[in-house]
């Protein structure tokens, strides 16, 4: 079993009301990451996943592309402490 590490990662641009989360959570589900995404009030979405560092790798590549609407200018990404969720999750 891999070792798991945390990620928060901050994305910017036209990802608000165009389904950016639930894209989020669907790949972070397939990728068997815990978690959430939430709109945060000056317009990013913030992500916070745990799990081993490859599905992080890939998550990461998913939150630069986004949904078709979404248009994704910036994702910044800093190591979090791990906190264990049940399963990935919106709030």
């Amino acid at each position: 079993m891999s070792r798991k590490i945390a990620r928060r990662y901050f994305v910017q641009g036209r990802v608000q009301g165009v389904g950016y989360r639930y894209f989020v959570e669907r790949a972070a589900v397939d990728l068997g990451l815990s978690g959430y995404a939430r709109n945060l009030e000056d317009g990013r979405v913030e992500v916070y996943a745990a799990g081993p560092p490859e599905q992080l790798s890939e998550l990461a590549g998913y939150l630069r592309k986004g949904p078709l609407w979404a248009d994704v200018r910036g994702v910044e990404q800093v190591e979090a402490p791990l906190v264990k969720y049940a399963g990935f999750h919106i709030e």
